[in-house]
């Protein structure tokens, strides 16, 4: 994607296409993010090879991703494609072919690590599935904290047509989220789902009908993020942690867990803010202190 750039000032991430000022990090094969008020888009755009992920765009994604990790202006995440009817056709299978196994085995590392990163982001991440998300790209959504898809979309871990299985988080991550039963029938049968089966399943949170410009699930993930947007930033990121670290481990050292992220909200400027606008009756101003 040729018309758009990330430009790196003395705060972190700005954000502008190329009819303003151009300081260009990425090639235009590569993820480049773009950011406005708080959300921070992540745009996928290998349009001959369908965003699969291959080494040098997986390493991109990582430096992308770790640079967001970092920067306490990020609110949201959405993860998208600008590649028509496609979120991400998984890894690239073509590059794989010419690896040996010991070759093979790193990469499936690198890009399992960089599903651990994603899922790691400490602001609310949303996947924005307008099409096809097989395979990796599936896994990838996996890592985010939210889904949104097209009805139109087609999504699957379909590694075992192939002589594989999910490598990339999604053995796990899919049964801890629809459960154990039914992740097991779609992994074994490598079965595609669309939106509306996928939102009955619980794999997705919303499922919307595709429009004209193929951007339908887009539009409803950058609605999502605007309503987490007016909440407490740090309220929202504890909440993460807590849900995200509870859910591994037996109920009491969940509460354990929610009690030391609770700790750490009372202290904030946030929450003196939240009592204050309640007793006032006016809406909170969060600066995320």
């Amino acid at each position: 994607m040729a018309n758009v750039h990330t430009f790196l000032q003395n705060r972190k991430w700005h954000f502008y296409n190329n009819s303003g000022r151009l300081i260009s990090s990425f090639p235009s094969l590569s993820p480049v993010a773009f950011f406005f008020s708080g959300i921070v888009e992540v745009l996928m755009c290998r349009h001959k090879a369908r965003n699969a992920l291959g080494n040098v765009f997986v390493s991109q994604m990582r430096e992308v991703v770790s640079t967001l990790s970092n920067d306490s202006a990020v609110r949201v995440v959405i993860f998208r494609s600008l590649v028509p009817d496609v979120f991400c056709a998984g890894a690239d299978l073509k590059e794989r072919a010419l690896m040996n196994n010991s070759e093979s085995d790193l990469f499936v590392h690198g890009l399992r690590s960089l599903m651990t990163q994603i899922a790691l982001l400490p602001t609310p991440t949303i996947a924005a599935m307008d099409g096809v998300a097989v395979g990796g790209g599936l896994e990838l959504a996996l890592a985010c904290d939210l889904r949104t898809a097209a009805n139109s979309a087609q999504m699957g871990l379909i590694e075992t047509t192939r002589g594989l299985l999910p490598g990339a988080g999604g053995s796990q991550r899919l049964p801890r989220m629809i459960g154990i039963t039914l992740a097991k029938e779609l992994i074994f049968t490598g079965r595609r789902v669309g939106g509306q089966t996928a939102l009955e399943m619980g794999l997705i949170n919303r499922a919307v009908e595709q429009n004209q410009t193929g951007d339908a699930a887009y539009r409803e993930a950058l609605s999502l993020a605007r309503e987490i947007l007016p909440q407490a930033p740090i309220a929202v990121r504890m909440a993460k942690e807590a849900i995200s670290r509870g859910v591994e481990v037996d109920i009491g050292s969940g509460m354990a867990i929610e009690r030391m992220c609770y700790a750490r909200v009372i202290p904030t400027r946030d929450r003196q803010e939240g009592m204050a606008a309640f007793i006032e009756k006016r809406p909170p101003q969060y600066t995320g202190e």
